[in-house]
């Protein structure tokens, strides 16, 4: 309230979340050695509509004016390079030669996490998208944020006169706490279950004036178009990897766990999942599985691109979810 409207960069009404064109799955990507990890994000960004779409329409790179290295436009080349390439194994070269603008704490050759290499990722792509005369305001309206970008809303309720204080805040991801949960749907109705604050949160009530215990609620505020969630698999206080099933279903309905619960059904499709095989969350080998424009799943390993159903997809011990609304 009482700010000007933001600068939109990029109009949320061009955007297509079907497919501009149907074809066979792209070429499958080399491993050069502790790479999978790139190559499964490379390929479930890949197999994104809305984002494929626009990076195949040059929009970006016609209009490009950065100098140096553009996550924008590398990834533009990559998913250009994967989906028209009559080859069955391509090289993501250009993203392994500039992995230090995109994280400064990625190493080639040394194996590293999905999930990190994904935010990290969305996040140089952002920053490709913004110019340094752009407001504060104006950075929810990238590309990227119109795309992966949703709000959460917190309320906090004060126990002794039920005022209410809510606060908002942007996402590009969700990372969700499994360890005692065996369904999708068990953490999400979890996380909007509300909390009481531990009492080390000291809250003072701005209504009552009193040091009063309060309740806590998270919802999602307004929904992405592609929602990213992460089944976090290393435990927080061992460190130990979670190995256990959690139930993902194919279509997922957003509304229960909104802020506005009422009105339609907000549904989300499945389209792509990240796996990780191994003992530790420190090594091993991520796999992914995607579904290409020809409405047909694919299991991405690396170089090999193989067909799947939807039954063997539901199955995985799954790290990463990618659902489009």
């Amino acid at each position: 309230e009482g700010m000007a409207l933001p600068q939109r960069i990029f109009p949320p009404e061009k955007i297509s979340m079907d497919w501009q064109q149907r074809q066979r799955p792209g070429a499958g990507l080399c491993n050069l050695g502790s790479t999978c990890y790139i190559n499964v994000i490379l390929q479930c960004l890949t197999y994104t509509p809305p984002l494929a779409n626009y990076l195949l329409s040059y929009k970006h790179s016609q209009s490009c004016q950065q100098q140096g290295f553009c996550m924008m436009c590398t990834m533009e080349a990559h998913v250009r390079k994967v989906l028209c390439s009559s080859a069955s194994a391509v090289l993501p070269g250009a993203v392994l030669r500039d992995l230090k603008f995109i994280g400064e704490e990625f190493e080639y050759g040394r194996q590293e996490n999905a999930y990190e290499f994904l935010r990290c990722t969305l996040n140089a792509m952002h920053r490709a998208c913004l110019s340094c005369h752009l407001d504060v305001s104006s950075q929810e309206t990238t590309i990227v944020h119109q795309i992966f970008g949703g709000f959460m809303k917190s309320r906090v309720t004060c126990l002794s006169c039920q005022a209410v204080v809510d606060s908002y805040k942007a996402f590009l991801d969700v990372s969700l706490d499994i360890r005692a949960a065996s369904s999708l749907t068990t953490v999400l109705e979890d996380c909007v279950t509300p909390k009481q604050l531990d009492q080390k949160e000291c809250f003072r009530c701005s209504k009552c004036k009193k040091k009063a215990a309060a309740s806590k609620r998270v919802t999602v505020h307004r929904a992405p178009r592609v929602l990213t969630l992460c089944l976090e698999r290393a435990d927080q206080w061992t460190g130990t990897k979670i190995s256990k099933f959690v139930e993902y279903p194919e279509y997922l309905d957003l509304r229960p766990y909104m802020s506005d619960t009422a009105g339609e059904p907000l549904l989300c499709s499945l389209y792509a999942i990240v796996v990780h095989s191994g003992d530790t969350c420190l090594e091993g080998h991520f796999l992914c599985y995607a579904k290409a424009s020809n409405g047909l799943w694919y299991k991405m390993d690396d170089e090999s691109v193989d067909n799947c159903d939807i039954h063997t997809v539901l199955g995985q011990q799954a790290y990463l979810l990618f659902y489009a609304r």
